[in-house]
Parts: C-alpha cells; structure tokens; sequence
C-alpha cells in the first residue's frame, strides 16, 4: 500500500491519491508510516504523499492528518529511529504544521501537553514541534473551545503554557529540566509583557528541582535588555524602528516590580535561591559589573535586604561593588592610556539612583531596602576626625575619594528616595534625627546636610512631624555648637510655620541659658541669634546686598502672614532681653554674641537702636571717657582670677570689632533710608557717641606707650605664670582693638592724609607689640603665637585697602595713599592678613568678620583679592623688590603664596563658579557673557603669566635665583593646569613646554627639580602613557651615576638637563621608579581585566576577543617599554639607601606581574587553542636578556655595598673603643633593613621561570630557551675569605699533612672558580 501511495503522489494525481487513503483503515495509516520508518525508506515521501492526498478543506483530510501526527509523535520519541529519520520526520511535520485549522492545532497542542505531563518524552525531539504548534496557533484567529467558554488562539497558548509550568509533577532528569527552563526564558521574548509574571512564577517553583541559577541569569538577563531597549527609547524619541518602540514604560516598571515580588516570595519559602542570586551576582560582577547589577538586580537585591539572614551578605557586596566602581573610575579619570583602551566604564552609582527614580512606579517592596543601603552607607564611610578631633570637612569641595563618593551616594539615595515616597518620609526623619543626636561623639555634618536638603525638598513635612523636631531641641544643651548650630538652621523654615515648635524651641533656649555647662549656653545664643535673624519685624530693611548664607527660600510666605508687627517685635525684644543676660557669662558666650549682632542687624533693622543701646552700654564699662587718661581702656576689668589661674572675662577687641561693624552698617544702609525725623534724631544720639568714642580712643591708642599698657620688652609673657598670661591676653587685646581701629579710621577717612597717619600710627603700635610677642613666644616655642596671628580686619576690608594700596590711580587719593605707600611694614602686613583669610577659608570654609559665612560675598572678596595679587607680582618682580632691613617674605612672594591658596580654594570650594571666577581676573573680557566664557582659554591665559615668570627665575643668576619662589611658581602651574581640557590645544602646548623645560635647564635645587618633574609626569599621563619619557630619563640616571661595572664607559647622551649630578639620585630616581610603579599598577589592572574577559563565554565572543587582543598588546608594550627602564636603573651604580630600596621592589612587582600575565596565558591555551603571540615572545627574550642577568648582577652590587660598609663599621669599632658596639648594630640593622627585598625579588623570577616553564609545555614553543641559566643563592663561596682561612689552615698543619695540604691547594681553585664562571657569563 505503501508503494502505491509514492506512486499515486509521483504522478500528481489527487483525486486517485485521496480515494487510496480514504480505503485506509485508522490502525492501517499507523502502522504503514512505522514500518516505512523503520525500514528506512522514504518516509518523508510517504507523509508528503499523505498530507498530499490529505487537504486542510476536507474535514477528512484535517482528521487523517491528525492522525498521523498522533502517531508520530511517540514513533519518535520510542528511541526505535535512527537520529536522521527523526530529524526528518519532525521537520517535514513542522512544515506542514502551520496549515492545520486552529481547532486541530490546539488538539494537538493539547495531545503535547498531556504527553509532558505524562513524563513519556525521552528524548524531546518532538518539543520542536510543540514550539511550532504553539506559534501556529497563537497566530489564529478562530475561537476555540476551552471549558465552559471560548478563547481566541493567542489566549488558548496562554492556558496551555500556564497549565504546562504549573505541573510540578512532571518526573524531568536534570537535563530535561535544564532544557525546558532554556527554552522557556527563550520565549520570554515573544510573550506579552503581562504573560511574564506568571511564568516567572512557575519558573521560580519549577527551580525547586534545579537549575536556580539559570532561572535567576535568565530573568535579569531579559529584565536588563528590556531597560537598555526603553533608554534607547527614551533617548530616540522618534525612532524609526516601529518595533522598538512598543514598550510603555509604565507598563515595563509595574511588571519588573510584580516579577521581584515573585522572587522574593520564593526565596522566603527556599533560603537557597537567595544563596544562589548572591553568588551568581558576585561571580557575574568579576566578568561584568553592567550584567551583574543592572537597575533590576540592584531593585532586586535591596527588595530580598529586607530578610533580615541575607541584609549584611547583600549590603557588604553592594558597597564593596560601589567602592570599586568609583575606584575603577578615579583610576580610569587618572590615565589617558588606560581611557583609551577601556573607554566605557561601568558606574553603579549611577543604577542605584536610576533604581530610586523606578521605585516611583509602586516599588514599595523596595523602598525598605533603598533607605537601609542610604544609611550603611554614610554611616561606612562617614567623615573621619582629623588629627586634633575636628571632623575632616568633605562637603567644603569635591569629594575625589572612594568612600567620600560612597557617603555622598547614600545621602543622595536618601534624598531621593525621601522626594519620592511620602509613606517613608516621616521613618527617615525620625532615623537622621536620631544620628544626629547619638553621634555627638562623631561628625554629622553629612547627616546635618541631609536634613537640610530634605527640609528645602519639602518644607511642609516637618509640620507632621513636629513632636519629633521638639523631642530633638530637649536635647539640643548636650550637643557640639556646631551641631546646634547646623540642626537648628536645617530645621529653621519650621519655625516660621510652627508656633508651637518655635516657643517649645524657646523654652529649652531659655532653660539653657542658665545652665552649668558653657555648650549649653553657647548652644542657647547660637539658637536665639537664628532666631533674631529670622523673624522680621514689619518696616525692617530687606538688604539685597546682603543676603542670608543658609535661607529658608523654599518658604516664600511672608511671616507677617502667620504672626502680626507687634507680635514679632514683642517676640525680638523678649529675646534681646534674655541675650543681655549671656553679656555677663564667660568669654565664649560674649563672643558668640558679638560675632552674631551684625547679622542680626543685617536681617531685621528694626532691632537696631535695642542692639546699639546694648552694645553701648557695655563698652561704657570700660571706656575711660577722660580725654587725656591714657591708656582709653581699662584692660583690667578684661580678665578675671580664679585662684592662681587667669580667664579672659571680656573680649573687648571683638566687642569693638562688633561696634564698628554693625555701627559702618548703619551709616551705610539704615541711616540713608530713615524718613521719620524722630527716629533719626533719637538713633544720631548713640551714633555721634560712637563715633567720638571711637575717635578719642583712636588719638590716645596712637599716643600711648606699650609701657602704658604694662606690655614693654621687659615684661613677662611665659604662659605658665600669672603675669605672663595676663600680659599675653592684654598684647592679643590691645593689638586686636588696634586692628580694629585702623579698618574704622581707613574706612571713615574718605582719603584724609590725617586719617591716613592715623592709622600708620596704630599700625605702629601693632607691629610693636606683634615684633615682642613673636620674640618671645619664639622662645617659649608657646602654641599662643597661632592666636596672635589671627587678624581682626574683614576680608571685605582686606580686599578694598589691598585694592587702594596697589590699584588706585585716582590723583585726588594719591598724596593720603602715599603715607601708606611708603611703608612697606604695612604693605607686607595688608598682603600677610589677606594670605590668612585666604588660609582660613581653604581650611573651615568661611572666614571671620561680617559676611564670613555668606559665600556670595566671600566670592567677590576673593575676585578682587586675586586680581590685585596678580597685578602686584606680575608688575614688581621679587628681584627688583626691596625686602627692607627686617627678615622675612617679600611682598611679592606673599602674593605668591596667596594666589596658590585662593587658586586651591576655588577649585575646592567654588567648582561650579570656576569660569565666573576667571571672567573677573580677565579685565580684557568683561562683558562676556557666562555661556561663551572657554574655562581652557581663560585657564591657558593666567598660566603664560606664569610660565614667563617661571623662566624669568630659570634664567637668572645663581645670585638671583629665589628657590621658594620657583616651587610657588611650579606649583601653581600644576594647580591651574587641573582647569584645562587635556584634548585641547593649549594642554598640549604646556605640556610640550613644560617638557621643553626640563630638557634645558640644568636645575640643581631639590625641591624645585621635584616639583617640575611631578607637575611633568601629572600631565604626560593625561596625553598618553609615560613609559618613554621613563626610558629617557633612566638613560639620564645611568648616565649621570655611572655603571655598577666600573670598567664600562657609557655614552654621555642626555635627554634631560634637569637629570644631573646632584638630582639623579635620590631624587628623580625615586620619581622615576614611583612612576614606574603606577604604570605597573595600571598594567596589573589591566591583565585582570584581561583574565575576566577570558573567562566571560558570552555570545558576543568576537567583541570581546578584539578587546581582549587591544588589551593584551597595550599590556606587552608597556612592560616591554618598563622592561628597558629597568634595564637601565639595575646597570647604574646607585647609593645604598632609599633608591636600592625601591628599585628591588619594583623589580619584584614587575616579575609578579609578568607571572600573571604568562598565567593569564596559560589559561587561554587551556580554553582555546590559542598560540603564544608573537609578541608575547619577544616580551619573554627581552626579559630574558636585559633583565634577569642584569637583576643578579645588581644584587651583587648591592652586596657588595653593603658588606663594604660593614667592614668599614668593624675598622672603626677596632680604632674606636667607645660606642663601638651600638655603631655596628645600627649599620648591621641598616643592611639588615636594605637588603630584605633581594630574598623576595629572587622568588619573583624564579616564580616567573616556573609558570613560563609551564606555558612552554601548554603551547609547545619552547619560551625558556631565552632564560640563561639562573645563579643558585642558597650559598656562595666566597673566594678571597676562603683563600684566607686556608691558608692559615695550611701554615699550622704543613709539617704534618703534607699531602693533605697540597691536595687541598690543588682543588681549591676548581672548587671555587664555577660560581665566578656564572657571574661572569651573566654581566
């Protein structure tokens, strides 16, 4: 029958053909296609003669052909086929599948079905056909029966598949089950984004039986390509791929979120799938951190954090993942040959943000997860207590280190996730709080930061929590001022909106003010002062000139909205009342006050005539108003006894200092905007008072004596006796009052020659007084000297005089000035103060005076400060200057000094307003506007100022040459060279300059040929890799030192001038070595790149081949170029001591580096079959030849030093009895000490010759033949010493042991020469 169906399809005649099948019996149809099959003949023609003779129109034709696919389903899972026939059989019927009605389609999809669930597939060839039947029949459109109702096609597979996964039942060996889970995450791709969850689902119960971690790989693998394809979208918006751009984002996030909260279910009912994620993560992250934690893992990984057995695991290696990402990318930042070979770097700061931004889409699971990491993570890697125990500030400027990044992510996270989830909001609160108040031992300044951040982000929510905020003030007298003070300035925009928090805030002041602890009290002015700051009264002046450093703009409401003029009047007054009262506690507390009244005064006018009254009313206690008394002031009533001990009791200084500010204030602002004649005549009462106070205390300071003050050469300034710390508080006092005198009378003086002598003559008496203090606390060595130098003048004064004594033309101030011109005292002062500030604000952030802590103010003091500084050092050079008959700095090197401080700051403090910063010194361009201002080009301008000066000094005589100055002068290059773009023109030409330097100028200062050279390397590595410029400088350092072999000459060829004699060593042969070592470190993070790209077996081999090939030839030619560095260094002779010390170490790294890079080998000869490259053999020669031989002719040299200085310590100890012992223990413990690396560096190259042994073996090229024979050092014969002993040997036992005695003579010479042979042959 068989026969005659192939014939009956040959001929092509149908009708015949189904009339023939239709005479077939059901069993007889079976049983034909078997025994065709198992014959093995021509099976596939026969089904195709049937399908033939079999139409989908007939409803005949549909069931005979169900039929036989019914039969052949298990014909070809019997195992009875050979694998060929199978292939067929399957194929053909895949074929023909997509031409069966939907009905027939889902019969047999549920024929599969049954038969899975049976567990009668052995060997699942016939699945093929299954994926088949379901697309064909997620393509139909024909209702189908299912049930009770029916469903269309796509809808009928959905069933089916869950009905499948669901079956747990199913017996699958470990293969079979691997198989499905592949098969099904393959499908992931063609489901609907709804359809995932629940296979997710059956997935995660299905791993209960095995292959965890393909599920796991498999889900964050599609999740990962889903997220990658939506930011592609969202970057092209319009994209012209129609298919792409089917994927709602909304949709996306609810799915990804459901799909975790199937993951973490799991893993609460099988601990082990929470094991088996962190380990496949962690194993992933070796390879490639962009798999391992994508925005799903990472949401993932936070949501499971919950579990309290898997938080630590999970937050140890996320924050070591964080640690290391932001290491990897200060390496990459550092390197430009590192950038170009690893241009894409991976950065899990920026998933862990992106995961906060996605919990928006009701991630709640995650949230728990995301403000525990947030808190580990600024709790990790707080800011540390500097030495002295003030905290390490790291918000003042850019946080470079790892763990400042970290610290800074975990507040941002927090933030973030604060602005997004409402339900959190009042739990992270609460937890900052809380830290605030329990790390008083530690800084919170991170946590401070928060606080505010999250008041400004939204100032309403502390309303809610209003209980917690006043909880927090109970404890406000057991905190630092420095918390108290940041606390209550984060939470200040509540005070405005809260009564009840502002008066609970007001009874704890009040209480503290009264306490026994000075903290409390401090803490009781600083929160009084926020107070008075922030509380208008109605009429105030709203000063745009000076605006508020810290300042609730976020609340725009005006107060008087929430609390009337009377109330908030009657409030202030309340509280200068109570203020009044600190006016007779200690010093601190008066200070506080004192530096706090101006701002006061500043914010809320209306307090004026309460706070000048106060102010005048103190100093009358001790104003001598006699106007010929002398001293003015009774110093006295300054200090206080207690015992044998002395307290400064008033700080009258700054109480003047306060005077003269808040009273210049008024006059300026307050006293020109007054309309109501009452008032002024009222306020002119006590600013006439001030002013004749102030100008009578002026006269009688210039008139008096420092014997009026009991403060001449001869008194007494120890700090350990009374008198001498009563003398060393009035001498800070007086010279304070005299600073603050001169800034009143120079200010008031409108370019009166009078007011002008005025204040030379307090300068005088200030510089008298600061000439004794200096002398003495010279020789006392006191720490007091620090307090002294702290200077009473504002930075805002500093920078007008500075101003006026450089850079004022006009001709009507030019006869005033002059008084001042001519004495260069006061001018070195006026720079040396600016200097100060300068310092103070590099160092706390703010400076001292008025306008101190307001950044806007500070950086417009610094523009003008810096442009005058410039002006001054590029217009009068330090050569042609007079530095006067007194010793110390020239003006022009203090400007110096200056400008490389206020350069530093700006990079540190005001990144951001960088370019405004150069606009300002640029007087050329200054209406650019701040779009077009080019950083490079305004950087590059201030840099050639410098340049020029830089050769000036160079170029000079040995006479003239300023040592101090040229480090300045480098180092502010270096610090201005971080401003330009190093892909731009003007990088390379100062780079190029600063190489064409070092090439000409023979420089034999230390420290300058050191700062060159560093500032040289610093921008090589931003061009290209410095490995070259290594090589010259080793020929130099050879050259110069000459050869370990004394009888080698070698070729006196230098590249740099600035190698010579008296700097090769030690000085830029540790530069050069400590180089070295960095290229080494790069090369080391290199090959372990190359070692996970090894072992990454993803589907993208070829990209990651070409990587791997860049990877490998950046790594042999930059050891093959280091491998010729030390090939010079080993020859060269240098001095025992720190240089021999690194060279071995170095040496020993490089050798452990080389090993790694042949193990790196081995393993890929073990992978593939890969040949050794070419390259990788002359690495191998070239170590072999110019390395290894000159390394073990090196430590004989080294030796060789070292026993020199030994029996040159014994020739001593023999002429000198004394001291002998403890001389040779010291030289033994230094040779000891020196020569410790030697055993060490042989491991190395023996290690190296071991494992290249092994590559020879693996990739059958004989890699040892260019490694000569190694010298053994478990012991050598020394020749000479034992030539020695034996002959005194010989001499005693001549007469006896003649024999013996030639004998041994006679084999000595061959005993000892083959070690001579082998050094011999290795030089």
């Amino acid at each position: 029958m068989a026969q005659r169906i192939l014939q009956l399809a040959a001929e092509e005649s149908p009708e015949r053909l189904q009339e023939a099948l239709q005479g077939l019996a059901e069993g007889e149809l079976g049983d034909m296609v078997t025994r065709q099959a198992l014959r093995g003949r021509e099976t596939a023609a026969l089904l195709r003669g049937i399908f033939r003779g079999s139409p989908c129109s007939q409803q005949s034709g549909v069931l005979r052909r169900l039929q036989v696919y019914k039969h052949c389903v298990p014909l070809v899972e019997s195992g009875d086929l050979h694998v060929g026939k199978v292939s067929e059989i399957i194929g053909l019927l895949m074929l023909e599948a997509r031409q069966l009605p939907g009905h027939a389609l889902a019969e047999l999809a549920t024929l599969f079905v049954e038969v899975i669930k049976g567990g009668s597939l052995s060997n699942g060839k016939s699945l093929e056909l299954f994926s088949t039947v379901l697309t064909a029949l997620s393509n139909s459109k024909e209702s189908l029966a299912y049930g009770k109702g029916e469903l269309n096609g796509e809808e009928f597979k959905k069933q089916l598949i869950n009905t499948l996964c669901s079956s747990k039942d199913i017996p699958l060996s470990g293969e079979e089950l691997q198989f499905v889970v592949e098969k099904v995450l393959r499908m992931f791709s063609k489901l609907d984004l709804q359809e995932i969850p629940p296979l997710v689902y059956q997935l995660l119960l299905l791993s209960a039986k095995g292959s965890k971690k393909t599920v796991l790989e498999g889900i964050i693998s599609f999740f990962n390509q889903l997220d990658k394809r939506q930011k592609e979208e969202q970057r092209v918006p319009q994209s012209a791929d129609l298919e792409v751009a089917t994927l709602p984002l909304d949709q996306l996030r609810h799915v990804e979120g459901t799909v975790i909260l199937h993951i973490v279910s799991a893993i609460s009912l099988d601990q082990d799938i929470g094991e088996e994620l962190i380990k496949h993560l962690k194993t992933e992250q070796q390879k490639d951190p962009g798999k391992a934690l994508c925005p799903f893992s990472v949401a993932l990984l936070l949501s499971i954090a919950v579990k309290h057995r898997l938080q630590e695991q999970i937050f140890d290696f996320l924050k070591t993942s964080i640690t290391r990402s932001c290491k990897d990318l200060q390496f990459l930042q550092a390197s430009k040959f590192l950038q170009d070979l690893c241009p894409q770097q991976y950065d899990v700061t920026a998933v862990i943000l992106e995961v906060v931004k996605n919990s928006a889409f009701g991630w709640d699971h995650v949230t728990q997860g995301l403000v525990d990491l947030g808190f580990s993570l600024m709790e990790s890697y707080e800011p540390k207590k500097s030495f002295g125990g003030k905290a390490a500030e790291t918000n003042l400027g850019l946080s470079k280190m790892p763990a400042q990044q970290a610290c800074k992510l975990g507040a941002s996270i927090l933030l973030e996730t604060f602005k997004v989830h409402e339900p959190i909001r009042s739990d992270i609160l609460e937890q900052v709080l809380n830290r605030v108040l329990t790390k008083a031992a530690s800084p919170v300044s991170h946590f401070i930061d928060l606080l505010s951040n999250i008041v400004v982000s939204a100032p309403l929510v502390l309303q809610n929590s209003s209980s917690r905020v006043t909880e927090t003030f109970d404890n406000l007298s057991f905190l630092p001022i420095d918390t108290v003070q940041g606390l209550l300035r984060a939470v200040q925009p509540l005070l405005k909106v809260s009564m009840s928090v502002r008066d609970s805030l007001i009874l704890v002041l009040q209480k503290a003010i009264f306490s026994r602890q000075l903290d409390a009290r401090k803490a009781a002015v600083a929160g009084f002062l926020l107070l008075l700051r922030n509380f208008k009264i109605l009429g105030s002046l709203t000063s745009s000139q000076c605006s508020q450093a810290i300042g609730a703009t976020q609340v725009q409401a005006d107060v008087h909205a929430c609390y009337n003029s009377a109330a908030n009047e009657a409030f202030c007054l309340e509280i200068l009342g109570s203020l009044r009262r600190c006016l007779s506690q200690q010093a601190d507390v008066r200070l506080m006050l004192y530096e706090g009244f101006y701002d006061v005064l500043r914010r809320n006018s209306q307090l004026t005539s309460s706070i000048m009254e106060t102010l005048l009313s103190q100093i009358k206690q001790y104003y001598l108003p006699q106007p010929d008394l002398l001293p003015p002031l009774k110093l006295e009533g300054c200090i206080m006894a207690q015992g044998d001990q002395i307290f400064l009791q008033e700080p009258l200084a700054h109480l003047l200092c306060c005077i003269q500010h808040c009273l210049a204030w008024y006059k300026s602002t307050v006293h020109l905007c007054k309309g109501g004649e009452d008032e002024e005549e009222e306020d002119v009462g006590f600013e006439q008072r001030f002013e004749e106070m102030l100008e009578s205390v002026t006269r009688r300071m210039i008139k008096s004596e420092l014997e009026d003050f009991e403060l001449d050469k001869s008194a007494d300034f120890s700090p350990s006796s009374g008198v001498g710390v009563k003398n060393n508080i009035y001498a800070i006092q007086v010279m304070g009052i005299c600073e603050v005198l001169i800034e009143y009378n120079f200010n008031t003086g409108n370019f009166s020659k009078n007011r002008f002598e005025d204040v030379l003559g307090l300068f005088t008496c200030y510089s008298k007084l600061s000439e004794i203090l200096k002398e003495k606390t010279g020789k006392n060595k006191s720490a007091l000297g620090n307090k002294i130098a702290r200077s009473f003048l504002s930075m805002g004064f500093v920078s007008t005089l500075l101003t006026a004594l450089f850079r004022d033309n006009a001709q009507s101030h030019e006869e005033s000035l002059a008084v001042l011109r001519c004495s260069t005292e006061f001018l070195r002062y006026a720079v040396s103060v600016a200097l100060q500030k300068v310092q103070q604000l590099e160092e706390t952030g703010q400076t001292d005076g008025p306008d101190g802590q307001n950044p806007e103010k500070v950086f417009q003091n610094l523009c003008k400060i810096t442009r005058v500084l410039l002006w001054r050092y590029t217009s009068i050079p330090t050569a042609v200057e007079e530095s006067g008959k007194k010793k110390g700095k020239s003006i022009s090197l203090l400007c110096l000094e200056g400008l490389l401080r206020i350069f530093n700051t700006m990079q540190q403090l005001y990144t951001a307003r960088i370019p405004q910063f150069l606009q300002a010194l640029d007087i050329t361009d200054g209406d650019a506007e701040e779009a077009d201002i080019n950083v490079t080009e305004k950087a590059a301008f201030q840099i050639r100022q410098f340049q020029r000066s830089l050769v000036n000094q160079l170029s000079s005589s040995e006479d003239d040459f300023n040592s101090k100055e040229t480090q300045l002068l480098i180092t502010i290059l270096s610090t201005l060279s971080k401003l330009l773009d190093p892909g731009s023109q003007q990088f390379l030409q100062f780079l190029t300059w600063t190489v064409k330097i070092c090439k000409e100028n023979a420089l034999e200062d230390l420290s300058c040929c050191k700062g060159l050279l560093t500032l040289l390397f610093s921008l090589h590595v931003l061009y290209k890799s410095p490995v070259s410029l290594l090589r010259e400088l080793a020929q130099d350092i050879h050259a110069c030192l000459g050869d370990i072999d004394q009888d080698v000459e070698i070729e006196s060829r230098s590249h740099f001038a600035i190698v010579n004699v008296k700097t090769a060593a030690p000085t830029v042969c540790l530069l050069v070595l400590g180089q070295a070592d960095k290229v080494l470190e790069e090369v080391d993070w290199l090959i372990k790149r190359l070692t996970i790209l090894g072992s990454d077996t993803s589907e993208d081999s070829t990209q990651a081949s070409n990587q791997t090939q860049a990877l490998e030839k950046g790594v042999i030619l930059q050891l093959g170029t280091l491998l010729t560095v030390f090939h010079e260094l080993v020859q060269t002779a240098l001095p025992a001591g720190s240089c021999v010390d690194s060279l071995l170490r170095s040496l020993s790294k490089t050798y452990t580096i080389l090993t790694s890079l042949i193990k790196h080998y081995i393993q890929a000869c073990r992978s593939t079959s890969n040949t050794v490259p070419g390259r990788l053999e002359k690495l191998v020669k070239l170590s072999g030849s110019h390395l290894t031989p000159q390394c073990y002719s090196f430590i004989t040299y080294v030796q060789n030093i070292h026993s020199e200085s030994l029996s040159f310590a014994e020739e001593k100890k023999k002429k000198k009895k004394e001291d002998e012992t403890a001389a040779v223990s010291t030289v033994m413990a230094k040779v000891l000490r020196e020569t410790k690396p030697i055993p060490n560096l042989i491991f190395a190259i023996e290690q190296y010759e071991k494992f290249l042994i092994h590559l020879s073996k693996k990739s059958k090229v004989n890699l040892m033949q260019y490694m000569k024979l190694s010298t053994s050092r478990d012991f050598r014969i020394n020749a000479s010493l034992l030539d020695s002993v034996l002959q005194e040997h010989n001499t005693e036992d001549a007469e006896n042991e003649p024999d013996n005695n030639q004998s041994s003579t006679a084999e000595q010479p061959d005993e000892n020469q083959e070690p001579q042979k082998k050094r011999r042959r290795k030089k």
